[in-house]
């Protein structure tokens, strides 16, 4: 007669929340955490290193089959297996993580503390019945993360951004700073790209705003997509990226490299923290200047947070046009705010008058992405920047969300609007060829 001992993170709990006895749960953590050390000793994975990828894995599994048959163990065949796939994720993977990193469905790991992992699936976050064996466990794969990309993580540097090697965006935040366990979060990385036809097909925004959006972009308009965390940026910058000419250099710059640009001549920089003296750190605003000199058609800025912005606006306004960057703002006229702090943290001495040309002189067209509260992300609002009216920088809506409330359901309800406005950068659009139909600035859609 077998022991049937459920499996965290793969047996589905019978109730929510449900979780395996203590005593079951830790005998099994126990007997795969001494088949990964067995396994170890027996195997040279660094010989098997130049091996085909499945190869290897096969001839893991069979060992490590081995080893489950020497141990006094009653498992049925199927449990023996689960469990050979739970000891390959510990060497090949991210443990106990790999389960919800292969889910489709979910978009963000939050994990807190080695006891508790939460999943966002939808815009809403949910509770699994992850855990890991321990805290050390825990630092082990944190450590496993960063190292895959250059990047350390200790007592003396226990902040971390990093990238797995799909290029799902990381942070990891260890005890002294972490004071209940270490902590990570993971965003994961799209395997399909979303396309601007996508996100109005997922009611994200309207055939009109996603013809305006893409004929601002072959046009070179320099954009800034704005918005809070999780609401779609770095999506919506990807979407819209998609209409840059193949023909076209393009150099992006990133904290973690997660772009997923299509074009076939993309240059792509990413930031380098600082080494254990504390030097070599090299910043966003070092490779903004830098990538001035690689001959580039358009610069793409992953995300613009601090004294990078003045150099950005720069580039824009001496012949880098097209640019695009997000940057973390609620509305437009935040946006505006926020640039100008950035600029001044580059420049104290610039005085505001002046920061306010640059911006207004750069920046054509501002994107507004939000989530909602039923977890659906829209784009709020599509605003030109028309130039200036004595000390202030003048804004216009070209199409706005409107929210009218939610339903019985949770859904919110509301209204995307064209404002009727005809924006003025239309003739820069005339002027690359691109003409777009009267009717899309009359344009109503009620989702």
């Amino acid at each position: 007669m077998s022991l049937s001992i459920p499996i965290p993170g793969l047996t589905p709990t019978p109730l929510a929340g449900a979780k395996p006895p203590g005593p079951v749960r830790a005998e099994y953590q126990e007997l795969k955490f001494t088949l990964h050390r067995k396994l170890l000793d027996k195997i040279n994975l660094e010989a098997l290193a130049s091996i085909d990828n499945q190869r290897i894995r096969l001839e893991v599994r069979q060992a490590l089959m081995g080893l489950l048959d020497a141990e006094p163990t009653l498992l049925s065949g199927a449990e023996k297996q689960q469990l050979a796939d739970e000891v390959l994720d510990e060497v090949f993977g991210l443990g106990p993580l790999e389960m919800v990193l292969k889910d489709p469905t979910v978009s963000d790991i939050l994990v807190n503390t080695a006891e508790q992992v939460y999943v966002e699936r939808k815009g809403l976050l949910e509770l699994t019945p992850i855990k890991f064996r321990d805290t050390p466990h825990l630092l082990r794969i944190i450590d496993k993360i960063v190292s895959q990309v250059g990047r350390r993580i200790d007592e003396s540097n226990p902040m971390c951004d990093a990238r797995l090697l799909d290029g799902s965006r990381v942070n990891a935040i260890i005890p002294p700073l972490a004071v209940d366990g270490p902590l990570l979060s993971i965003r994961k990385f799209s395997k399909d790209k979303l396309t601007l036809d996508d996100l109005v097909e997922k009611k994200a925004l309207t055939p009109g705003m996603k013809m305006v959006m893409e004929a601002a972009v072959k046009a070179h308009l320099n954009i800034i997509i704005l918005g809070g965390t999780g609401a779609g940026k770095t999506t919506l910058l990807n979407a819209m990226s998609g209409y840059i000419g193949a023909r076209e250099r393009i150099v992006t710059i990133e904290d973690a490299a997660e772009l997923q640009l299509k074009q076939p001549h993309v240059a792509r920089l990413e930031t380098r923290p600082a080494n254990l003296e504390g030097h070599g750190a090299i910043r966003q605003r070092e490779l903004l200047v830098n990538s001035l000199r690689m001959r580039p058609d358009r610069i793409v800025v992953g995300e613009v947070r601090g004294e990078e912005a003045l150099d950005m606006l720069q580039a824009m306004n001496t012949g880098h046009d097209g640019s695009l960057t997000t940057i973390h703002a609620n509305t437009p006229r935040d946006g505006v705010s926020r640039l100008e702090v950035m600029v001044s943290l580059a420049n104290s001495n610039m005085k505001p008058h002046a920061i306010r040309q640059q911006i207004a002189s750069a920046v054509h067209l501002f994107v507004q992405a939000a989530r909602l509260t039923d977890g659906s992300r829209r784009v709020m609002s599509v605003t030109e920047v028309t130039g200036m009216e004595g000390e202030m920088i003048t804004l216009q809506d070209l199409f706005v969300f409107e929210k009218h409330g939610i339903d019985e359901n949770g859904k919110v309800r509301g209204r995307f609007a064209s404002t009727g406005i005809r924006p003025k950068f239309y003739e820069k659009l005339v002027a690359a060829g691109i003409e777009l139909p009267a009717s899309i600035f009359d344009e109503v859609v009620e989702i």
